[in-house]
């Protein structure tokens, strides 16, 4: 099976775009993720899949983490942690808690890790989710390697 025309078809669906943030030895550290799912309302849970290959991979293991759905006017923050960065970005952190948030995001999810589950290339790491909070803002969706946003919905 040819993986690129299978990830140019798995780009045929729209999702939105978090980045997932945890501390490592104090400091905040995240990934741009678009591989995340609510799974239960009761216990709380969430979903996330990161790579195998990824330096986040490792640093995340075991950890606290928060999902952070982004806001339509956060394409820089996507990018930045997606490995391409960005001079002139000034990320506005919120450390409190068990996990950093991004403040100025669409909603964020405060997760413990709950299970791990090894998917082929990648690992799925169900969160459990001790807070959240969200507020009225559009949210940033990636389609065929593209950032857009809610507003047009």
């Amino acid at each position: 099976m040819d993986k690129r025309s299978l990830r140019d078809c798995f780009g045929k669906f729209s999702t939105g775009v978090t980045v997932v943030t945890w501390f490592d030895e104090e400091m905040q550290k995240g990934i741009t993720v678009n591989s995340f799912t609510s799974v239960s309302l009761d216990p709380p849970l969430a979903l996330i899949s990161i790579n195998k290959s990824a330096k986040a991979y490792s640093g995340l293991k075991g950890k606290s983490f928060s999902i952070n759905i982004l806001a339509s006017d956060q394409e820089a923050v996507a990018w930045q942690f997606a490995g391409r960065r960005q001079e002139s970005i000034k990320l506005n952190w919120d450390n409190s808690g068990i996990a950093p948030k991004i403040n100025g995001s669409a909603a964020w999810l405060e997760c413990d890790q709950w299970k791990e589950y090894d998917a082929g290339d990648h690992v799925l790491f169900v969160g459990e989710i001790k807070q959240f909070h969200y507020r009225d803002a559009d949210s940033l969706t990636f389609y065929q390697g593209k950032m857009g946003s809610t507003k047009n919905l």
